[in-house]
């Protein structure tokens, strides 16, 4: 059977059919993000989901529902199959026992944007791409700097002066074209656009939603939370949400799934959760809308959730409905004060994103939104070590000959 059963890209928004076989960003028809598209008949008659655990312990054991379609082209660190870990002391705590985490800050650049990166740069290699661009709120573009460097892909990196210090580290490192801009991401936004309109081609827009198989790389976490639950799915999936694109992905992976007959019954509902001081997919499900509006003012200390207008706005949106979720904020005080709770109970250094849906969960779990039975994942989209100025430390200094009695 074929390494990948990717058939064609498809709009999410128009429907129209795109040619995988050449670099794409957005349709040509009406503008929206391109959707890939597989042979799910024939994965089915190939492949038995018993048989995946056979396979290499990482995302690539999905193979044939991702669009790389040369074993050779995969590049990797060795990203996926993070653990999903019980927290039980602090599940208890905000009454919600069968609470679990799944943990994406032990993924190779120390983020979930690894997965998206893993896959985006496989298939640009695999397409002949030589010069990716895109902004970053700082971890997708230090993941795409570090897997284009071991695809041997030159890149741009245009993120905000503010953006966490480690991830321009990770730039530099990986040899990366870093520019810094005194603004927020979609300032960075249309600088790479304008890079990508001047360059004649030699440039790929490689920006969230605008290249089609970051998604895919997403998507992967959907596929192994039901795998580690015995292809069973959770109650709730809350998944801190910028730029949205794990959230779109988690939802078009139990559609495959399901469509494939691997998984059964009712969807996990799916919580967007925002950050109060930048909330624009919050505001538009309040108000009923197909789409968010700019948000004047974005400002967080979760720095990964600070985009004032998601390019995917409408799937995110779609994707709630579809799963009879909601969307929910929590302030910077609330989310600082959860990843500490989080530590003291369970030993885990969250990110401050990952802290903003633990919070939303202890929110929701108060308004009884969620049930103290139900069996919820949090996503913790990465290492709490790459924003060490989330907690201040606060210790006396003993003198060399001091004691602590």
């Amino acid at each position: 059977m074929s390494f990948s059963q990717l058939s064609h890209l498809e709009c999410g928004r128009c429907g129209a059919h795109h040619d995988s076989e050449r670099p794409q960003n957005l349709c040509t028809t009406c503008g929206s993000p391109l959707l890939a598209r597989y042979d799910l008949a024939a994965v089915r008659a190939a492949v038995d989901p018993g048989e995946l655990a056979g396979r290499s312990p990482d995302l690539w054991r999905y193979h044939e529902l991702l669009p790389v379609r040369n074993r050779r082209a995969v590049t990797t660190l060795g990203e996926g199959m993070t653990p999903l870990l019980p927290m039980s002391r602090y599940g208890e705590r905000i009454g919600l026992p069968r609470l679990l985490m799944k943990d994406e800050g032990l993924i190779p650049t120390g983020s979930f944007k690894a997965r998206g990166a893993a896959v985006g740069v496989s298939r640009a290699a695999e397409l002949g791409i030589e010069r990716l661009a895109m902004p970053t709120n700082g971890n997708a573009g230090a993941a795409w700097a570090l897997y284009g460097a071991r695809a041997g892909l030159a890149t741009t990196i245009v993120m905000p002066v503010d953006a966490p210090e480690i991830t321009r580290r990770e730039c530099t490192a990986s040899g990366a074209d870093l520019h810094l801009v005194d603004g927020l991401i979609s300032d960075a936004g249309r600088i790479v656009g304008e890079l990508v309109a001047a360059s004649d081609g030699r440039v790929f827009d490689s920006s969230t939603l605008k290249e089609p198989y970051r998604i895919e790389g997403k998507k992967t976490m959907g596929i192994e939370i039901v795998e580690q639950l015995g292809w069973r799915m959770p109650d709730v999936i809350l998944y801190p949400t910028g730029g949205g694109v794990g959230l779109i992905g988690i939802h078009k992976a139990l559609n495959e799934l399901r469509e494939l007959g691997w998984i059964s019954g009712p969807p996990p509902r799916l919580v967007a959760v925002q950050a109060e001081g930048c909330a624009p997919i919050v505001r538009a499900f309040e108000r009923g809308e197909r789409e968010s509006r700019y948000w004047d003012g974005a400002h967080t200390v979760a720095f990964g959730i600070n985009v004032p207008k998601p390019l995917g706005d409408f799937l995110i949106l779609e994707a709630l409905e579809e799963t009879s979720g909601t969307a929910v904020t929590v302030t910077d005080g609330e989310l600082l004060a959860e990843l500490r709770q989080v530590a003291a109970l369970e030993g885990a250094f969250v990110c401050p994103e990952g802290a903003a849906a633990f919070a939303a969960a202890r929110k929701l779990r108060a308004s009884g939104w969620i049930e103290a039975d139900e069996q919820v994942v949090v996503l913790n989209t990465g290492a709490g070590l790459k924003y060490p100025g989330t907690v201040q430390v606060e210790a006396p200094v003993l003198p060399v000959d001091g004691h602590l009695i």
